[in-house]
């Protein structure tokens, strides 16, 4: 606990504390006037506690510590060295100079010790009421699976106290730095402290609970590897140097993420500085990485070496919701500068055996993480100088290569249920009638003609129920498509499109939906589709459609011209695309008319108007509205399906 420094004091804590919150409260009216937007956390916070009630970002520089605090109106007694005078001078409450405070709340308040025992003395730069920054965790409100307990969120009072604290070192810089919360007699922490730490910008954690004395070990020469010695106090994306192996019908990509300073062990980054990357820096530094990483890692698909294209190369950070691109150029540190890489063999369908020999080693990467991803999901390893090749198997057992067939117009318009023996004994019935007429004519008696046509009608009534030749409808005898025929034919069709894209090569996607479409639209939706697929976040990486699901299909027939319907028709389409480690689903629903019309004995869509369309968030059935993240033809992506078993 922090010791008063004399009675009148300790007396009004409490009052000044309860004047304090009715005064931050005051002005947080006018500032809620202002705020304008939530900031976001840079990385993944697997803990919650970036909900926490009090929020700490401290930052190693190299001239000492910087600390932004959110204090929680229910924690301020344990920070009350920093409320400002002014606001306990209108209650009427006298404290100690603000000097004497923070000697006294570096001593026993948020303290950062050095190696040497030293303790780093705060000097308070900034305190003022704000709203906390709204921190979103994907876990709130989920099921603890240790507890049994909802995961917390963030409080429902925004109110906190904002405050900018510097921990300027000594002589020297420190190996190593230890943070300790504040505590009480029993060494419990007081607060319930979120934290995220960086060495100069290199982020060393996740957001984590600052919940007991914490070291910190300081690499001065290269920030990326300081980090904790307790293990539990680390970031997700620890590796500087990432491998990604993508197999996929008609495709292989590797996929590397790595940092631009691990590359200068192996070849020239061309820069003018050693810290900064310039912004007119960045265009030729991807070109020469490009290069170098096409000549490295050799691929070899089914025993064969593998062509390699460079599919695409970008600057990526690591975000909330995973690898983002910088889209906008900027000045990138050299020691947090990430670059993703995509690199694609084409193969004639999905391989039997892939591997990758991976090259990339130095002193201090002996270990990179690896994962192979199949349609059935990933598969996690390790790369090392002593087992560096990189394997894939296919040991799928019920996969299926997406297949595209022509759908005939004669199999979709129903079938004839022809009754033969019955219209066998109608034709027969012509000549005995003729026969009973020729004898009534000449004035013979006989009882055979008779006969003959009773037991051709008698055959004739007992065959018709059952004596029957199924035959497909000819398209000249068409009617009108029920809602079932529309919907089965639509749902082909529709697969049948999206399936070609499944296809690589350029001719191959052509020549596949042209099964399917005709006409002008052939040229148009090719061309539309092929955009839409690039999703910008996945680095140029293309979704695959998993399932299409027609809901509903009304046709028209169109009068005139060659066999045609127009289906009004609702249905969603769900996909996936996986990059860098990271899989984004997308599931879109349409509302539009398709024209279908028999082309050459087959049917081709040869018209489509979208009236109207919106993507569905495949985690929790919501909607967006987002218009960047709609496209204008049927290949827009959408959320993943189930994965085939092994």
């Amino acid at each position: 606990m922090i010791p008063a420094a004399r009675t009148a004091y300790r007396a009004p804590r409490l009052r000044a504390l309860l004047c304090f919150v009715a005064i931050l409260e005051a002005a947080l009216l006018t500032a809620a006037l202002f705020t304008t937007s939530a900031a976001q956390a840079d990385w993944m916070s697997l803990t919650g506690a970036e909900t926490a009630p009090t929020i700490a970002e401290i930052y190693v520089l190299d001239d000492g510590v910087r600390v932004m605090l959110e204090v929680y109106v229910g924690d301020l007694m344990h920070f009350e060295a920093l409320i400002p005078d002014a606001w306990t001078e209108e209650a009427g409450i006298e404290r100690p100079p603000l000097d004497e405070r923070m000697r006294r709340f570096s001593d026993t308040g948020l303290q950062f010790i050095t190696d040497t025992g030293e303790k780093l003395q705060a000097r308070l730069a900034l305190a003022e009421p704000r709203l906390r920054v709204d921190r979103k965790s994907p876990f709130a409100g989920m099921i603890d699976p240790m507890t049994r307990r909802p995961l917390p969120d963030a409080p429902a009072d925004k109110r906190v106290l904002y405050a900018e604290l510097s921990y300027p070192f000594g002589a020297r810089q420190p190996q190593a730095l230890t943070m300790v919360p504040p505590s009480g007699q029993d060494g419990l922490p007081l607060a319930s402290i979120g934290f995220i730490a960086y060495h100069k910008s290199v982020p060393i954690i996740d957001f984590r609970y600052l919940s007991a004395p914490s070291q910190l070990l300081l690499d001065w020469d290269d920030p990326w590897y300081s980090r904790f010695e307790n293990p539990n106090l680390k970031r997700h994306h620890a590796s500087a140097l990432m491998s990604f192996l993508y197999v996929e019908p008609y495709e292989v990509r590797h996929e590397i993420l790595t940092r631009v300073r691990d590359l200068k062990a192996w070849m020239d980054l061309g820069l003018r500085g050693d810290a900064i990357i310039e912004i007119d820096e960045l265009a030729p530094l991807k070109e020469r990485i490009g290069a170098f990483l096409l000549a490295r890692n050799p691929v070899h698909i089914d025993g064969e070496p593998a062509k390699a294209i460079l599919a695409g190369i970008d600057f990526v950070r690591v975000g909330l919701t995973g690898i983002q691109l910088i889209e906008q150029p900027e000045p990138l540190d050299i020691d947090t500068a990430i670059v993703g890489v995509i690199i694609s063999y084409s193969t004639g369908g999905l391989p039997q055996r892939v591997t990758l020999d991976w090259e990339l080693f130095t002193d201090q990467i002996q270990r990179v993480p690896a994962t192979a991803t199949d349609p059935a999901g990933p598969l996690p390893t390790y790369l090392t100088p002593d087992a560096p090749v990189h394997t894939w198997t296919n040991y799928l057992k019920t996969y299926r290569l997406p297949r595209v067939q022509s759908v005939a117009v004669a199999s979709s318009l129903g079938e004839l249920r022809l009754p033969w023996l019955t219209l066998l004994c109608a034709l027969l019935a012509v000549p005995a009638v003729l026969w009973m007429l020729r004898c009534r004519q000449s004035g013979e008696r006989s009882a055979l003609p008779l006969a003959a046509l009773a037991l051709l009608l008698i055959v004739s009534a007992l065959a018709y129920p059952a004596m029957r030749l199924t035959l497909a409808r000819p398209a000249p005898l068409a009617g009108e498509l029920s809602p079932a025929q529309a919907r089965e034919l639509l749902a082909v069709l529709l697969k049948n499109v999206y399936r070609a894209f499944d296809f690589r090569d350029e001719e191959d996607v052509y020549d596949k939906l042209a099964i399917s479409v005709s006409g002008e639209l052939l040229a148009e939706l090719y061309l539309q589709n092929r955009r839409s697929f690039a999703i910008q976040r996945a680095g140029g990486a293309r979704a695959r459609i998993k399932s299409v699901a027609v809901q509903q299909a009304v046709a028209e027939r169109r009068p005139g011209g060659p066999l045609s319907f127009a289906i009004r028709a609702g249905w969603t389409a769900e996909g996936s695309v996986g990059h860098w480690g990271h899989a984004h689903s997308r599931r879109n629903r349409y509302d539009a008319v398709v024209t279908v019309s028999a082309v050459e004995d087959a049917w081709m869509i040869t018209d489509l108007e979208v009236l109207e369309e919106e993507r569905i968030d495949p985690s929790y059935g919501g909607q967006t509205s987002d218009p960047s993240t709609r496209a204008a033809t049927p290949a827009a992506v959408a959320a993943s399906g189930s994965a085939p078993a092994r």
